[in-house]
């Protein structure tokens, strides 16, 4: 083990977006994982619960004391359920390790909000205001200097992106928004549960959280913050029976005449430079098989004059983009790596 590669733990490794961080990590040239945590796998070899691991990863899983480990790493990755990342976190462990949480303990400002859509009490509200929301294109300045990151989650990542341009510049209406998303099944986690099953999933597709879904107020957070407005919009997501991808068409009312090439130019002016954003060709929609497996994400738009209205598309790897690779991606600002180390994979396919 090199002493000069970042020392990361994985809080919760055993769960999808766990063991995708555990992946991309695992291909990453300056870091390496020394902590593989996962309560319910204690003393278990991480290959025996991930056999695509046999014969490169032999340690075996440890408990989630976070104390402990904050003097053992550099970086905690938390890829938990929500309230466990800020039952844990403190000033004392926050002193001496930085923390990308996974989870939406720190996405949301407004600790009354998060409770009321997640339904829980938050545990840490006093780094609220600090964990720094870790969009890595739009808060990279942010994320560079930040102990405490919260990654975004996967439904707002691509709304958020898909839409950025139109609302930072004001071209669209922003109380006309409403977002139809799709993912695959990983998205809803490694926990069994009857609506997961096979039987359940395969050969169906249906809508969930139905104006309830907890993406709602943080896709909100954001399109505010880009057009300066409260924003409110209508969010819908549905699963569809796949193991990956997330893929989101987003309307929006026009607010003047704008031409194809304009908002294209738009478009480019934000995401140009950025290697993990590709804005498609025109009228190419974009697909969950061509990001499938990376840390890209496909944007695109169409304007529809007969009803002067713009219909914004995205799609993306829920479980790199959406979760694990913006975490790597996130922990490479906060380090000084190159942003894209461990992230160049190209998409899989078929």
């Amino acid at each position: 083990m090199s002493e000069k590669k970042i020392k990361v733990g994985i809080i919760g490794s055993t769960g999808y977006a766990g063991a995708e961080l555990v992946r991309l990590i695992m291909q990453h040239r300056e870091a390496e994982v020394v902590w593989f945590g996962s309560r319910s796998y204690i003393d278990k070899k991480y290959y025996e619960v991930f056999a695509n691991m046999f014969q490169i990863v032999e340690d075996k899983c440890l408990d989630d004391n976070m104390e402990e480990l904050a003097k053992a790493v550099d970086v905690i990755f938390t890829a938990t359920p929500q309230g466990l990342c800020s039952s844990l976190v403190n000033e004392a462990v926050l002193s001496q390790v930085k923390i990308i949480d996974l989870s939406a303990d720190f996405r949301i400002k407004d600790v009354k909000r998060y409770e009321e859509w997640y339904k829980i009490e938050h545990k840490s509200p006093e780094f609220i205001q600090e964990a720094v929301y870790g969009l890595c294109e739009i808060n990279r300045k942010q994320v560079k200097g930040a102990r405490l990151v919260a990654n975004p989650g996967c439904y707002p990542t691509c709304s958020t992106l898909s839409i950025y341009p139109l609302a930072k510049e004001g071209i669209i209406d922003m109380n006309t928004i409403i977002i139809d998303a799709k993912s695959g099944t990983s998205g809803a986690g490694r926990g069994a549960k009857v609506n997961n099953l096979f039987c359940e999933v395969n050969e169906n597709i249906k809508a969930y959280g139905v104006t309830t879904h907890r993406h709602t107020p943080e896709i909100e957070d954001q399109l505010s913050y880009a057009s300066g407005q409260e924003v409110r919009i209508n969010f819908t997501p549905h699963l569809v029976p796949m193991n990956r991808g997330i893929l989101v068409t987003a309307y929006a009312s026009l607010k003047r005449e704008v031409s194809e090439q304009e908002v294209r130019d738009l478009y480019n002016k934000y995401y140009a430079d950025e290697k993990f954003v590709r804005v498609l060709d025109s009228d190419v929609p974009p697909e969950t098989r061509w990001v499938e497996g990376s840390n890209y994400v496909d944007v695109n738009f169409i304007i529809d004059k007969r009803t002067n209205r713009i219909i914004m598309m995205g799609a993306m790897d829920n479980l790199v983009k959406g979760a694990a690779g913006q975490a790597v991606q996130n922990m490479n600002i906060m380090f000084g790596l190159e942003e894209t180390m461990g992230l160049e994979q190209v998409p899989l396919f078929p």
